[in-house]
């Protein structure tokens, strides 16, 4: 029996406001090719990637954001978000580093893959196509439903407050 796929990444966070008004935006990605072109609604993701039983979930989330993002991950603490399980049944681990990230600078990584299908043609695709920074409220309309939760435990976090259970 296998353990399923699994993937981890890193959420960067950026704090904005003061005092009481202090909120929170996250750097979130486009995922590239010719399925998610044209989408918006929940085809955006966590730069992360999937890894196998010899590596370590941290080591693969930096070796993610780094072929993604085509940059090296920001200095910092990094803050557990946990794991959750995708609608494909992949379990996601994610960490988050506060950062303030100038997505200019960001080179994406690419993939190859046939495209039309059936075709004979290989293309190349950036894995993701764009980054944004967002707040809460537009990452939970941008993001895939299984990395939702990721935003919201990272906001507790960051008010100060409990974490929320790993299985939220």
């Amino acid at each position: 029996m296998s353990a399923g796929k699994r993937s981890a990444g890193l959420l960067l966070f950026r704090t904005t406001g003061t005092g009481g008004g202090r909120g929170v935006e996250v750097l979130i990605g486009h995922m590239g090719g010719p399925f998610w072109a044209g989408r918006e609604a929940a085809a955006w993701s966590v730069p992360k990637g999937e890894y196998g039983p010899d590596e370590e979930p941290a080591a693969a989330a930096r070796r993610e954001f780094e072929e993604e993002l085509g940059v090296p991950v920001p200095d910092g603490v990094w803050l557990p978000l946990g794991e959750s399980r995708q609608r494909s049944g992949k379990t996601v681990t994610v960490w988050a580093v506060e950062a303030d990230l100038d997505v200019v600078s960001v080179v994406p990584g690419t993939f190859t893959m046939e495209w039309p299908r059936g075709s004979g043609v290989q293309q190349e695709f950036p894995e993701m196509d764009r980054f944004a920074w967002c707040t809460p409220e537009q990452a939970a309309e941008l993001l895939i439903v299984g990395q939702r939760v990721f935003v919201k435990r990272l906001r507790a976090q960051v008010r100060g407050e409990a974490a929320a259970s790993p299985e939220a």
